[in-house]
């Protein structure tokens, strides 16, 4: 206990923050007056791990939370690995989304980068992060910095590093950049500078252009339905569609404003229950065609459709289908992409087109960095539909091509259902869904791995296991990760990996049911819902969850 309270001690004494400096000292007097300790012990039993996906934990002081000794930390760790790999009269861009303490953050690795001596760009208001992505780029800097949690809790926020080629950070620059944020001293002693140069709206305006260019002449008949879910996309996606034509879109008044407390939603992901509820009411009380939706930075892009039952969330794989259908349409060429835990159904039509496919690891740094990217998606409504100047997922771009395309089958009497039913007969019905199992005690995660490494199934609901990878392992086309991948009989797959970004354990499924032309695809969508919840029961039941 002793030494707990003296490293909190010296925590406090070093964070240059009067209002996480004074709730660490409130932490630190209720235990020295014999109160309990677990709030304490958590806030310093190690540290925010900076790997590739940066950083994100829950703010508060300590180093276990995201604060702004943390983030100097970082801020100084990435300039002294910059100047260690040859960047000495760079720049580093930096933006921002509105969460508490966001500009904050933005506003200390500034300040940081000019007192390394390197120049620092700061986006002029909050932004999109696929913004930052293409202003690294587009500004010529050697790194770029994104403070945002995505879409996790309103307690929490976050630090995406990128580095010149405008893509998230990999092996070995995560690793080699912990290493230097590790070797930083007292954050009062970290050299402080200007709080560098604030980005005029003229790249924002180079931006909304470039996504614009995307958009080709056809029908713009469409009746839209939009949320930003609290974010910073809401007026982005706005000009970007008045721009391509459409109609201003109907959006959802209750989530149309920045909101860090995300009041109307348990999780401000659109893949949660609930999150899409509004967007969906207000859909079906104007008739609308379309529900298209935004995470808080807007950098993955969600949709909703009317059906006989309601309206209905696509999935990510079927957006991530109907927008490689969109594009082999107009014949881009290029690599098809994905990450292994989404749906097989994309290799199928990128053959079909004669293009090449690819498959890596989950996360979009390893998309980006696909050889002649022409599409790439991952199941978690993550979209690049333009790599040539957004080497990341982009929520508006995806959103405008997702438009594009129902506004082109709409005027042809079909929706974008019947679009799927089209690629269902061509190529089978795929189907995938999602088991997500979140946890309170990390160890659960462990022990469920281990479980299934020590003894492994021979069947998943009811379909014989063909093969089993352990990705652990690495192979010639993946480097190593955590999780297991089940190859099931008739193409059906299960994939099991721990979340890299929350507390959960994921386990991913597919079954492929060939249309039987007689029966058609209901019928096909019927018997691939009964084989996904067997698959369900048989991985839980396998890995003892």
């Amino acid at each position: 206990m002793t030494e707990l309270l003296t490293a909190a001690r010296a925590w406090a004494a070093d964070d240059p923050d009067p209002q996480t400096r004074a709730e660490l000292e409130a932490v630190i007097d209720e235990v020295e007056k014999g109160g309990d300790a677990t709030d304490l012990a958590d806030r310093f039993t190690g540290t925010l791990e900076f790997g590739t996906a940066g950083l994100r934990g829950a703010l508060g002081a300590g180093p276990n939370r995201m604060n702004r000794v943390v983030v100097t930390r970082a801020a100084a760790g990435l300039a002294q690995y910059l100047l260690d790999t040859g960047v000495t009269h760079g720049s580093v861009v930096i933006g921002y989304d509105a969460r508490h303490n966001s500009d904050v953050f933005a506003r200390d690795t500034a300040e940081v980068m000019t007192g390394a001596g390197l120049k620092a760009y700061v986006l002029p208001r909050p932004l999109p992060t696929p913004l930052l992505a293409f202003a690294i780029r587009e500004l010529g800097c050697a790194a770029g910095v994104m403070v945002t949690a995505s879409h996790n809790p309103p307690q929490d926020n976050g630090y995406k590093v990128y580095l010149g080629d405008g893509s998230q950070i990999v092996p070995p620059a995560d690793a080699e950049i912990a290493s230097r944020i590790a070797a930083v001293g007292a954050v009062g002693d970290v050299p402080r500078g200007t709080a560098g140069t604030i980005v005029g709206e003229d790249l924002v305006d180079r931006y909304l252009d470039t996504i614009a260019e995307l958009a080709q002449d056809g029908p713009r008949d469409l009746d839209i339905v939009y949320t930003p879910l609290h974010g910073v996309g809401g007026t982005t996606v706005q000009r970007v569609l008045e721009s391509a034509g459409f109609r201003e879109p109907s959006i959802v008044e209750q989530q149309e404003q920045p909101d860090p407390d995300f009041p109307t939603v348990a999780f401000p992901n659109p893949e949660e229950p609930g999150a899409m509820d509004l967007a969906m009411a207000l859909a079906d009380a104007r008739g609308a065609d379309l529900v298209v939706a935004n995470d808080p930075d807007a950098d993955r892009c969600a949709a909703a459709v009317p059906g006989p039952h309601g309206w209905r969330m696509l999935r990510g794989d079927e957006v991530g289908a109907l927008l490689a259908h969109a594009l082999l349409e107009r014949g881009k060429q290029g690599t098809y992409a994905c990450s292994i835990v989404s749906s097989s159904l994309l290799g199928k039509m990128a053959k079909a087109s004669g293009q090449p496919y690819a498959e890596t690891l989950t996360g979009f740094k390893w998309i980006a960095r696909v050889d002649g990217l022409a599409f790439g998606y991952e199941e978690a409504l993550g979209y690049c539909v333009d790599p040539e100047h957004v080497k990341d997922k982009d929520g508006v771009s995806a959103l405008l091509l997702l438009c594009e395309l129902a506004a082109e089958a709409k005027a042809e009497g079909r929706t974008l259902v019947d679009l799927l039913d089209d690629l269902a007969v061509r190529h089978g019905l795929h189907a995938t869904d999602q088991l997500s199992v979140r946890v309170t005690d990390l160890s659960e995660i462990a022990t469920a791995m281990e479980t299934l490494r020590s003894t492994p199934p021979t069947e998943l609901g009811g379909l014989a296991v063909e093969g089993v990878d352990d990705l652990a392992l690495g192979s010639p086309e993946l480097p190593p990760t955590d999780g297991l991948r089940y190859r099931l009989a008739d193409g059906a797959r299960v994939i099991v990996r721990p979340s890299g970004t929350e507390p959960k354990l994921k386990c991913y499924l597919e079954v492929v049911v060939p249309v039987n032309p007689e029966d058609g695809v209901d019928a096909a969508r019927i018997a691939a819902a009964g084989r996904l919840d067997a698959l369900r029961d048989g991985i839980k039941a396998a890995a003892g969850i």
